[in-house]
């Protein structure tokens, strides 16, 4: 089997032809970063590209890694899940310990563990979960100002809630996905959607089976503005309805989103996400 055609079978979701299979967990602040994929010419820096090449230390060989969810630039992980096929047998405590002494400071495996060799982090992914966060003040803060969205605006949360509610369930969300999103179907099914306060914080919560490209992005501009009072609750349910990306307004910053919980079948026995990021009060 070539190596295109070994690529092209775990893309697929095919069991790992490499004697071991690993899993892992990678936390890492998104803001310095074009998003998680390596791109071709390594011109730009990707999360991935610094994860592979600190693995590829300690397997001694290049390691390549799938992940759970691709995050576009700016936006951070707590629990992105990853796999990676190698062909020697290291202690989990090996991979975690090794791959941090390379890896930049915003960049961390938490986590890692051999697996069954049909576990796959991206096709195998049962449910994933994001979280949103928004700083309402008047002033721009100038701590963590890019791992918050900040608006001068008061938010109402109660309406945003409200709001929420159109949009949880199975829906065609061709509104709140990205004009140049290549997934073949519109469809997803958002499971939980909640806007809470945590402290200073605004936390939007969502779990689905799978998102789209920029869909949490674009629910938090409707929602903000809605909170923000320029625009009635019912019109997250216009949009949705629309089903044209033009009725959606404004796309918000990617700064402030998070990827923090991914599930899988109970067989894998994967250490549970903490609901990060850690840094919010209170019980989460």
């Amino acid at each position: 089997m070539t190596r295109s055609d070994t690529d092209s079978a775990q893309q697929q979701g095919a069991i790992s032809i490499a004697p071991y299979r690993y899993a892992a967990c990678v936390e890492y602040a998104g803001a310095k970063y074009k998003g998680w994929q390596s791109q071709k010419d390594g011109s730009v820096p990707t999360i991935q590209q610094h994860v592979e090449a600190a693995l590829s230390k300690i397997a001694n060989e290049p390691v390549s890694v799938i992940c759970a969810g691709r995050t576009d630039a700016g936006v951070s992980g707590t629990y992105q899940i990853i796999h990676f096929d190698a062909s020697v047998l290291r202690p989990d405590r090996a991979w975690v310990m090794g791959a941090n002494t390379s890896l930049p400071e915003d960049i961390a495996i938490k986590w890692a563990k051999q697996v069954e060799p049909d576990f796959h982090a991206r096709f195998g992914a049962l449910e994933r979960r994001y979280r949103y966060l928004i700083l309402s003040q008047e002033v721009m803060p100038a701590v963590l100002g890019r791992g918050v969205t900040w608006t001068y605006k008061t938010l109402d949360i109660g309406k945003m809630q409200e709001a929420a509610q159109y949009l949880i369930g199975q829906h065609d969300f061709t509104s709140y996905r990205a004009v140049g999103c290549q997934a073949k179907s519109p469809v997803r099914e958002v499971r939980e959607l909640t806007i809470t306060q945590q402290g200073r914080l605004i936390v939007i919560d969502v779990r689905a089976n799978a998102f789209l490209h920029h869909m949490i992005r674009n629910f938090a501009g409707v929602l903000m503005k809605i909170g923000a009072g320029e625009a009635e609750p019912v019109w997250a349910n216009d949009v949705l309805e629309a089903r044209d990306r033009r009725a959606g307004g404004v796309t918000a910053p990617p700064f402030g989103l998070y990827f923090v919980d991914v599930k899988y079948p109970e067989k894998y026995q994967l250490p549970p996400s903490e609901i990060g990021p850690y840094f919010l009060p209170g019980d989460h």
